[in-house]
């Protein structure tokens, strides 16, 4: 099983705080940092010192690490043209030797797009954003060099593009694309993906999606093991009781709530947990580390808990 750790700054996180929890995600032997993108906090916390862009953080972060993978989950199809994040994200794979992958959806989070201006269409037409980035984003990336690309769509239109810069990585970074939705989505998933994700969900549900979207590949003659399947759950790991219990404090959240619903214990829980989700089907876990202070926390879980999985 690919552990990988995955982080909410907008809850209140510099680029500076980022910066040491990927270079300890590095050190402790996970295969890839991720962050969210929002530009909102969510709940009671002060959320400050305020939103780091991702695609920012992600193109600093390409020069101040050296091998674990770096992505969103996730992009948000409502905060930027499609042909400039073509652009930034070629980029930030070219930075970072080829290592970026790229969570992409719908945007859900309406507060943070009033807060920002940002126009939020309703759920319809966010999916019809969706799908038309998509189409822009894997058609420049994958467009021969020295020929040019073409789209019209009812929102985006693109005529004669050069489809420069490329990515390191052939036809583009992997894309990921996840969420509940019984059509929209799985169909998305098998059209574009090559992650399907589904974050802090039941393991039922989980495999119940996993079905799903491998319905929607057949549908199209793509082989489902094509995709690899992962889910995202919130981490609160202890060497005792006491540290559980401090860095469940420390997040808001309450030690049963999050032994039912998250990877929550001593290593050996935790990794008894995760192989839970590995025979439920989860190739890959995003392990959520909400206190980004504690350090300690990504080590104890690289150092107990990955050498047991990998």
């Amino acid at each position: 099983m690919d552990l990988r750790i995955f982080t909410e700054p907008q809850q209140g996180a510099s680029y500076g705080t980022l910066l040491a929890a990927a270079q300890a995600t590095e050190a402790s032997g996970f295969s890839a940092f991720f962050r969210s993108d929002h530009y909102l906090k969510m709940g009671d916390v002060s959320g400050q010192p305020g939103p780091t862009d991702a695609w920012v953080t992600l193109g600093a972060l390409s020069r101040e690490t050296e091998r674990i993978r770096l992505g969103t989950l996730v992009t948000a199809a409502t905060f930027r043209l499609p042909g400039p994040l073509a652009i930034a994200i070629a980029q930030i794979d070219e930075m970072s030797g080829g290592r970026i992958d790229v969570g992409i959806g719908t945007g859900w989070y309406d507060d943070e797009h009033v807060a920002y201006g940002i126009p939020f269409p309703p759920l319809g037409t966010r999916f019809e954003l969706l799908a038309e980035q998509l189409e822009v984003l894997t058609g420049l990336w994958s467009t021969p060099d020295g020929e040019t690309f073409s789209f019209d769509g009812a929102h985006y239109t693109v005529v004669d593009s050069p489809a420069l810069p490329k990515p390191v990585q052939p036809g583009g970074p992997p894309v990921i694309i996840g969420g509940g939705g019984q059509v929209k989505t799985p169909r998305l998933a098998a059209r574009f993906a090559s992650e399907f994700n589904l974050p802090f969900s039941p393991k039922d549900f989980f495999t119940h999606q996993v079905g799903v979207v491998q319905d929607a590949c057949r549908d199209i003659g793509r082989d489902p093991d094509d995709l690899v399947y992962s889910a995202a759950l919130v981490a609160c790991v202890g060497a005792d009781d006491a540290e559980i219990s401090r860095r469940a404090a420390s997040i808001g959240r309450e030690v049963d709530e999050l032994r039912e619903n998250g990877v929550c214990g001593t290593p050996a829980e935790a990794v008894t947990r995760l192989e839970e989700w590995r025979d439920a089907g989860a190739e890959r876990v995003y392990l959520q580390i909400l206190d980004l202070d504690d350090l300690d926390h990504i080590a104890l879980i690289g150092t107990e808990v990955l050498p047991q999985l990998s």
